[in-house]
């Protein structure tokens, strides 16, 4: 799937449409990763349903469960994975799922039939701050199975993000906006309740080079090492004549790369004592959103190596993230391996 849809400032287009124009461009398309990109946006579309109405409906709060990860469930995590994986389950199309949210991969049932390509998601990303309000959202990736037999296996999950053939995220906030991208650019659809449509309104985004948000938690500053604290400093401007960076935080993380993407910044979430092999897990948020932002000109590194290039060696794995504008992240991969860090920093 590959060139931009010409459009012109007054046309509509749904997402159905451009999908469809982006696959005439290729005669050799079978339709199906389309077909997987139709039933991801009305999974969205259901799980931006149930977000809208959570402050009246029972879905807010904690369930009594932890997933895989050690951490408590929120109602609307097992509700929006629970939507995803009845979207796709039954389209012929995924030979397998594998969900932050569930310790191993998801079967397709005996009853549907397979196809050649494996979906990795994080069904509802910053799901702790849906009580308060605070935008919330869900990732996805798409591999195509490299193993010979019907289902899918870990193998097939366990591919570097250069792989991926598709990857987006849906963020529900004022609006609900989905962005996505085939290998060809990056383009956003923003959600019209009225009509129930998601129309194109960001076609090939492109982040600014340099940044103007810095994303980082900084409560975590004493739990960093010298190297992580010298990249720091230089983004607030404390070192040297550079210009500050404007730190705004939200603490989800679909919140906080979408504002830098369209905007220009970083999003940083570095290893620190207690996370020494990072936070953020490489399958379901940093591979997809480094291969949405790469391909609106931006970068994204583990800092030491491009997070694309990252060889998975287990499901959930985690990794440390520098994300965003091209010369921010330059800047933390020169300063992270440009000295060691002090011991006991």
């Amino acid at each position: 799937m590959a060139s931009v849809v010409k459009h012109t400032a007054t046309s509509v287009v749904t997402i159905e449409r451009f999908i469809i124009e982006e696959e005439r461009n290729h005669p050799e398309a079978t339709g199906e990763l389309s077909g997987i990109l139709y039933d991801l946006a009305l999974a969205a579309k259901m799980i931006a349903n149930k977000v809208r109405s959570a402050g009246l409906a029972d879905i807010l709060g904690a369930t009594e469960n932890e997933n895989v990860q050690g951490e408590t469930q929120q109602k609307l995590d097992v509700l929006a994975n629970e939507i995803i994986v009845k979207a796709m389950d039954h389209g012929g199309r995924l030979c397998a799922m594998a969900s932050e949210e569930e310790p191993g991969i998801i079967q397709i049932p005996e009853q549907f039939k397979c196809g050649k390509y494996c979906l990795l998601f994080d069904p509802l990303d910053g799901s702790s701050n849906i009580d308060v309000n605070v935008p919330v959202g869900t990732i996805f990736s798409v591999v195509r199975k490299i193993t010979r037999g019907r289902h899918g296996e870990l193998e097939d999950m366990l591919q570097p993000g250069r792989r991926q053939v598709a990857a987006g995220y849906v963020i529900y906030g004022s609006s609900t906006m989905l962005v996505y991208t085939t290998g060809q650019g990056a383009h956003g659809f923003t959600l019209d309740p009225s009509i129930g449509e998601f129309l194109l309104s960001h076609p090939n985004i492109r982040i600014p080079d340099a940044g103007r948000y810095l994303s980082v938690n900084d409560s975590y500053e004493q739990l960093w090492d010298e190297n992580v604290r010298s990249v720091m400093r230089s983004y607030k401007g404390l070192d040297g004549d550079r210009k500050a960076l404007s730190t705004r935080y939200v603490g989800s993380l679909v919140a906080d790369f979408h504002r830098n993407l369209l905007g220009g910044g970083i999003f940083a979430y570095p290893a620190n004592k207690k996370s020494p092999r990072g936070k953020l897990r490489l399958l379901y948020e940093a591979n997809p959103l480094a291969f949405i932002v790469e391909q609106a000109g931006g970068a994204a590194s583990d800092g030491s190596q491009r997070v694309l290039d990252v060889q998975p060696t287990e499901l959930h794995q985690r990794v440390p993230l520098f994300i965003g504008s091209r010369d921010e992240v330059d800047l933390a991969n020169r300063l992270m391996t440009a000295q060691p860090a002090l011991a006991g920093a």
